[in-house]
């Protein structure tokens, strides 16, 4: 009896110690630096919205955040690595539209986004402004709809690529319009042959179109943004004219499966506070985006609705990647 209370004092000693280490690991956390792995050159907009973030979040819990740009295959490459990295809060990914839109663009992948990558925390979306040459005589979308089923196949789109947020909003308006613009993807810049009236039309991010649209060298005719932007206040929403249409690039962060929910909920909760300060919050809006804090329940349905509606655009379009 002595000895079988002694072994109970035992076990319980070492359950309580194993509780005690546990607690002690998620409230160290993080004890080392942490890796951000973002899929896009170093200048990007999610380049220096993740700099951004990986700079609050170093001032926040006190070690470095270090951003690290792993390109190539249409962010496949970094999504990659992290998938298999250790899930303990230390590789984080740089999580944008891309990647519910290489879903279904790219047909074997070594992984799945939506089972993979645990979603950590949604920071901002982006809108695209529908902008036209001069020359393309329609001042309204409806205009614009107009000349284009009058001139099927005519009308150049140009993009950045194959599954660019450019690409795929451009054949969500061709398949909610009606109409047939032709895409032509561009490896180096789009915008000298869009400036000089070579391709007519683009589906580009806000924050990258301003100055055109400011000058006079390209017209807008709609973000596409579900509600009018500060930024384009006289611009009205591509839904106003096609009911339901919203294309958004948006950036967040996401981890290793199985990363631990208190490590996850520690980042989601130390986001969200950078994205209700206000200094950090005009920071945000400065880069032309609108901050959307969610917690990770609400941002993997969010993911979860993005890869499904752009699966049906890349099957209209019958896009492939490259």
């Amino acid at each position: 009896m002595i000895a079988r209370r002694g072994f109970l004092k035992l076990t319980l000693a070492a359950s309580a110690l194993s509780a005690l280490v546990r607690l002690g690991r998620a409230e160290a956390y993080p004890a080392r630096p942490v890796h951000l792995f973002v899929g896009f050159p170093a200048g990007t907009s999610s380049d220096i919205t993740g700099r951004l973030i990986a700079q609050w979040l170093s001032g926040r819990l006190g070690q470095q955040f270090i951003v690290e740009n792993r390109t190539g295959a249409g962010t496949n490459v970094a999504t990659d690595a992290v998938v298999h990295s250790s899930p303990d809060g230390y590789t984080l990914l740089w999580v944008t539209q891309t990647n519910a839109i290489n879903a279904s663009l790219y047909d074997n992948l070594d992984f799945n986004f939506m089972r993979d990558i645990a979603p950590v925390a949604s920071i901002i979306s982006v809108p695209a402004v529908m902008m036209v040459h001069p020359s393309v005589p329609a001042k309204t979308v409806a205009e614009f709809v107009a000349y284009a089923k009058a001139n099927p196949g005519k009308i150049n789109m140009s993009s950045p690529g194959i599954g660019s947020i450019n690409h795929v909003a451009g054949e969500l308006f061709n398949m909610m319009a009606g109409v047939k613009l032709v895409h032509v993807p561009y490896r180096s810049s789009q915008f000298p042959d869009l400036l000089s009236g070579q391709v007519q039309i683009t589906f580009n991010p806000l924050p990258s179109s301003l100055d055109f649209i400011r000058s006079g060298k390209l017209r807008a005719l709609a973000v596409t943004s579900a509600k009018r932007s500060n930024a384009l206040p006289d611009t009205p929403p591509l839904g106003e004219f096609l009911p339901g249409y919203e294309a958004t690039a948006w950036f967040g962060i996401g981890a290793p499966a199985h990363t631990p929910n208190d490590v996850i909920d520690k980042l989601n909760a130390e986001i969200n506070a950078g994205l209700a300060d206000p200094a950090f919050k005009a920071r945000l809006i400065d880069l032309g985006g609108t901050p959307t804090p969610m917690s990770p329940a609400d941002f993997q349905k969010f993911i979860a609705a993005e890869t499904e509606k752009w699966a049906k655009v890349v099957k209209f379009s019958g896009a492939k990647a490259e």
